[in-house]
C-alpha cells in the first residue's frame, strides 16, 4: 500500500512539473514573438472591401436561383404572350372542379407552383374579341347584361396569371374562384393575341418589365460588378502577352556548370596552344 501511494504521489508531482514546464515554454515563446502586428489602414480597407464585395456577389448570385423561376420566368412568359393593353369583357360559361393528377394538368388558380395538384378548378370564359372595345367600368349591371348579347369568341380558359399559380397574399385562390367561378359572371379581362385560348383577369406591361428589372437585371449587375472588382483586387487580370513580357524581364540568370571537368575543358579551349622549343641536334 505504501509503495502504491508513493508511486501515485510521484506521478502527480511529475504531471505538475510537466504542466509548469509547458507554461514556461509557452510564455517564453510568446515573449520572443512579441505582440501580433497591427494591420495598417490600407490592409483594413482591403479586408473590409473584399468581405463586402464577396457578400454582395454571393448573395446576389444566390438570389437569382429563387427569383428567376418565381418572378422572372412568369414575367417573360407574360410579355411573350402579347396580351391586349385594354381590358375587354369576359363572361364565365362553366366551371369544373376536378380531382386526380391526370385531370389537373392545369388549374385556373392554385396556391404554390412547385407541388403536384390533386384538386383543381377549371374556369372557362368567352370574351369580346375586338381590339377597339374597352370594358365599361361605369356601366350598370343592366347595361352589362345587355352587352352579353354581343358576339363573343370561342371558349377560353381563365387563369389568375400566366402560370395559373401563385403564393399568398398576392394570390388567394378561394377568393378568385368565388368571384369568377360561377356561370354568368361578367368582369374585365385580358386575352393573349398570340393564343386566344388564354385569358387573365389582370395585366400591366409596365409591372412585368419592372419585375424583370428588379428581380433579374439588378442582381445580375451586382453579381458581375462585384466579381470583376474582386478579380481586379486579388487576381492578375492582365493580358497573356503582357504577362509573358513581364516574365522575360525578370528571367533568372543562367547558372553555369562549375564542375571540374567543364572548367578544365573551358580552360583548354581558351588557352592558346604553347609550342615547346626544341634545340637543334
Amino acid at each position: 500500500m505504501r509503495s502504491d501511494s508513493s508511486e501515485l504521489l510521484l506521478e502527480q508531482q511529475a504531471e505538475e512539473l510537466r504542466k509548469k514546464k509547458l507554461l514556461e515554454l509557452a510564455a517564453a515563446k510568446k515573449a520572443k514573438n512579441g505582440p501580433p502586428p497591427k494591420r495598417s489602414l490600407r490592409e483594413n480597407a482591403s479586408f473590409y472591401t473584399t468581405s463586402g464585395l464577396a457578400f454582395l456577389s454571393v448573395t446576389a448570385g444566390a438570389s437569382l436561383l429563387f427569383l428567376v423561376p418565381l418572378y422572372v420566368d412568369p414575367a417573360i412568359s407574360t410579355l411573350v404572350g402579347d396580351f391586349v393593353e385594354r381590358p375587354t369583357m369576359c363572361v364565365t360559361t362553366r366551371r369544373e372542379d376536378m380531382t386526380g393528377l391526370f385531370n389537373c394538368s392545369w388549374s385556373s388558380c392554385r396556391e404554390g407552383c412547385t407541388s403536384d395538384v390533386f384538386k383543381c378548378t377549371h374556369i372557362y370564359v368567352t370574351f369580346i374579341d375586338d381590339l377597339n372595345f374597352t370594358f365599361p367600368f361605369n356601366a350598370t349591371p343592366a347595361e352589362l347584361f345587355n352587352l352579353t348579347d354581343i358576339e363573343r369568341s370561342e371558349e377560353a380558359i381563365l387563369l389568375v396569371n400566366i402560370k395559373g399559380c401563385g403564393y399568398p397574399p398576392a394570390v388567394k385562390c378561394k377568393n378568385f374562384t368565388d368571384l369568377y367561378g360561377f356561370e354568368g359572371a361578367v368582369f374585365p379581362c385580358y386575352y393573349s393575341k398570340q393564343n386566344k385560348t388564354v385569358v387573365m383577369t389582370a395585366y400591366n406591361r409596365e409591372d412585368q418589365v419592372n419585375t424583370i428589372i428588379h428581380f433579374f437585371v439588378v442582381p445580375f449587375i451586382v453579381t458581375v460588378v462585384s466579381s470583376v472588382f474582386l478579380c481586379i483586387m486579388h487576381c492578375d487580370c492582365r493580358c497573356k502577352k503582357e504577362r509573358r513580357r513581364h516574365r522575360h524581364r525578370h528571367r533568372r540568370p543562367r547558372i553555369e556548370n562549375l564542375s571540374d571537368s567543364s572548367i578544365s575543358t573551358r580552360v583548354d579551349m581558351l588557352t592558346p596552344a604553347i609550342e615547346v622549343y626544341k634545340p637543334p641536334l
